[in-house]
């Protein structure tokens, strides 16, 4: 075991601290904050960079708070800024973001600030984790594969909190619990299938992920920016209510500021169809294209939009025939839009792209081919969509030309 004090400088994508040992490699330091002095056991000694974690504190960071949820002490690996302070956690968030933009993107002084607020603890209304020897719901541990049973969580709602609290979940591997926070609707998916042993509170769907490859449809209701919406077991949906409306919000800012008349909308990478059906324009005229690939988000945007005159195409982002449009709203998946995804926005034509980004590393790739492809970047905001954790959630506007 090797153990060396360093000094850290500033937070990496993914929620580690920047280190340089004695020989100028970089250490990424898991549970540091920028500015702190750190015994780090080494994990993992590369000739590039090395891995490691925190084992003591010698000269903490004024940012450094004690964790408030007691499953860190014993362990769990479930969230890795519990020790950061709220405040803390939103501007490094802005932090990265700037820094992959200008690294990556090659901006050179990109505009980022911090988004609308969201609550660190209590709305997470999705939840995944696996099962202890008990059949007790659990996290992972940190640094390893092995389950650690829990009886509260900090970051989830309450609805979600009480499955976890009482529910057993039998020979279960793997447990995906969902609710509406807004509806009371609640659904535990368990996987390899539903055996038995499971027991959940009175009133919550379970299903199998054996059923639902068999074709068993499983729901739950939200809502959402006034309307209330359809999401199926096998749909993503944002991690809370809150949050999902916070998203819309940022979006719309950008499409007033720079196309608020716009006359034709694309939502690529539509999911259930949030952007869809709330991103507003000023014009009475307007066409709205859906497009998305997962045929149980499209499902669930036939009903979603189901009167609003959206027309909804099922299909891969790398095979869709882009039309044109003045605005593209894209939310892609962790890897981000990527060279085909860029070419296919560029090819509709569109005065504005609104790009949401669930990793800022994607977010500095996707900025870079936009910027050849003729954007440029008028700002970023960064949403705290997962509080007490390193992930970072972006909504960035890229205009076409002199708009």
């Amino acid at each position: 075991m090797t153990v060396i004090d360093l000094e850290t400088t500033a937070m990496a994508v993914g929620g580690e601290a920047v280190a340089r040992d004695g020989d100028g490699r970089v250490v990424f330091v898991a549970g540091a904050l920028p500015g702190e002095r750190v015994r780090v056991e080494i994990t993992d000694a590369r000739a590039r960079f090395a891995r490691g974690h925190v084992v003591d504190v010698v000269d903490p960071s004024t940012d450094r708070v004690v964790p408030p949820c007691p499953n860190v002490a014993a362990g769990c690996g479930g969230c890795d800024w519990q020790h950061v302070a709220v405040p803390a956690q939103t501007r490094l968030r802005t932090e990265i973001v700037a820094g992959v933009l200008q690294r990556d993107g090659r901006i050179a002084d990109p505009v980022v600030a911090a988004g609308l607020a969201i609550p660190a603890a209590g709305v997470r209304t999705t939840v995944r984790g696996t099962v202890d020897d008990e059949g007790r719901f659990a996290f992972r541990r940190r640094r390893s594969n092995d389950p650690i049973g829990i009886d509260r969580c900090t970051i989830a709602h309450p609805l979600v909190e009480e499955i976890i609290t009482e529910g057993r979940f039998g020979a279960s591997k793997e447990v995906f619990i969902r609710v509406g926070a807004r509806t009371g609707d609640r659904m535990v998916v368990v996987s390899p299938r539903r055996g038995a042993g499971v027991r959940v509170p009175p009133g919550v769907t379970v299903v199998g992920t054996d059923q639902l490859k068999a074709g068993k449809r499983a729901w739950i209701s939200e809502e959402m920016c006034g309307l209330t919406w359809r999401v199926s077991a096998q749909s993503f949906l944002q991690a809370s209510p809150e949050g999902a409306e916070a998203l819309v919000a940022e979006v719309q800012s950008f499409v007033d500021a720079w196309a608020p008349d716009h006359e034709h909308l694309i939502d690529l990478c539509a999911g259930i169809g949030l952007f869809a059906g709330t991103v507003r324009s000023t014009s009475t005229d307007r066409t709205v294209v859906a497009v998305e690939r997962n045929a149980s988000a499209v499902a669930d945007a036939r009903r979603n939009l189901a009167g609003d005159h959206v027309r909804i195409i099922k299909v891969a982002m790398a095979s869709w025939r882009p039309s044109p449009a003045d605005v593209v709203v894209a939310d892609p998946a962790r890897t981000g839009l990527g060279r085909e995804g860029v070419d296919a926005v560029a090819r509709t034509g569109a005065a504005l792209c609104v790009l949401v980004s669930c990793d800022p590393g994607a977010l500095g790739r996707d900025a870079r081919l936009l910027t050849e492809a003729g954007y440029r970047h008028v700002g970023s905001r960064t949403l705290d969509l997962f509080g007490h954790t390193g992930q970072v959630e972006v909504v960035s506007g890229f205009v076409r030309g002199d708009v």
